[in-house]
C-alpha cells in the first residue's frame, strides 16, 4: 500500500473519526501544530545534555500522539483521552525543575544548542495552544488538552533554562 493515497489531492483530509474536512480546518490546524511540535521535540532531544531530558521528551512525544488523536476526532472514539493525571505529571516535573532555578528578567533564546531547540518547541507549543483555544470556541473539546499544552509550554521554557545552566550559560537578568 502506498503512502500516496491521493485522497487529499483536492484539499480535503479525513479526521480520526472519519469525517472529511478541508485541510485548513481549525481542527486540522490544531493537531497539525501539535504534530509539528512532536517533530521539533524529536530534534531537540538529540541536542539536550541534561540527564533525564530525553526521557521527558519521549514521554511528551507519546502524549502528543494521544493528544492529536483527540484533536483529530469530532466524536468520542479516542480510547485513552488526556486526563488530569497527565496535566499533574507535567506540573510535578515543572515544579521540580523550577526549584533548581533562579529566574530573573527576560531571556534571550538560543544560548546553547539544546536550549535553542527547546525554545523553538516552546514557541510551537504556544501556537498549538492558540489553535486549540480557537478550536474550543467552535467545538467542545476535552479541557485537559488546553491545560496540558499550557503546562507543556511552561515546562519547555524551564527545560531550556536548565539546559542553558548545564551548558554553563547562566541568565544574569541583565
Amino acid at each position: 500500500m502506498s503512502i500516496a493515497t491521493k485522497t487529499g489531492d483536492k484539499g480535503k483530509t479525513s479526521l480520526f473519526s472519519g469525517e472529511r474536512v478541508s485541510k485548513d480546518n481549525i481542527r486540522v490546524e490544531a493537531y497539525g501544530t501539535m504534530d509539528e511540535l512532536n517533530s521539533f521535540l524529536g530534534d531537540a532531544k538529540h541536542y539536550c545534555e541534561t540527564d533525564g531530558f530525553e526521557e521527558i521528551i519521549v514521554s511528551v512525544q507519546t502524549d502528543i500522539f494521544r493528544f492529536c488523536a483527540e484533536l483529530a476526532s469530532s466524536s468520542g472514539v479516542v480510547k485513552k483521552p488526556m486526563i488530569s493525571d497527565d496535566v499533574d505529571r507535567m506540573t510535578e516535573i515543572l515544579n521540580e525543575m523550577e526549584k533548581k532555578m533562579d529566574l530573573r528578567g527576560f531571556v534571550i533564546p538560543g544560548n546553547s544548542p539544546g536550549s535553542a531547540k527547546l525554545d523553538i518547541c516552546r514557541s510551537v507549543a504556544r501556537r498549538g495552544e492558540r489553535r486549540i483555544t480557537a478550536l474550543a470556541k467552535e467545538y467542545e473539546i476535552n479541557k485537559f488538552l488546553i491545560e496540558y499544552v499550557n503546562r507543556l509550554s511552561d515546562l519547555l521554557f524551564i527545560m531550556a533554562r536548565v539546559e542553558e545552566k548545564k551548558s554553563c550559560y547562566v541568565n544574569k537578568g541583565d
